[in-house]
């Protein structure tokens, strides 16, 4: 029983892929819609929390609850976004300090 395998693969000229470049292009503008509409998000929890102290404040509203909740909601979203962010420059950085 002979097993013959051909692991080394003859080296030829790079060519370009325009499909893959596509699929490139079209990933990297549907990471850059997502990373928009999750700090839209973001900003939109930062608007009501501060829209719902606002009306608490004027005593539009009496549910000392919902405003809390709301802030905390605000509270979190900002935090994770900005965990995220300093992710995302370490990240940058460790690729800017590999060596090829």
């Amino acid at each position: 029983m002979s097993i013959q395998a051909n692991f080394i693969q003859p080296l030829s000229a790079p060519t370009i892929n325009t499909h893959s470049l596509n699929e490139t292009k079209q990933a990297s503008t549907s990471f850059k819609n997502v990373l928009t509409d999750a700090l839209n998000e973001v900003n939109q929890l930062q608007v009501d929390s501060q829209l719902k102290t606002d009306q608490l404040v004027n005593g539009q509203i009496d549910d000392l609850h919902d405003v809390m909740i709301a802030a905390q909601k605000a509270s979190v979203g900002l935090n994770l976004a900005v965990e995220i962010q300093s992710k995302a420059v370490n990240a940058y950085n460790e690729m800017m300090r590999m060596q090829l």
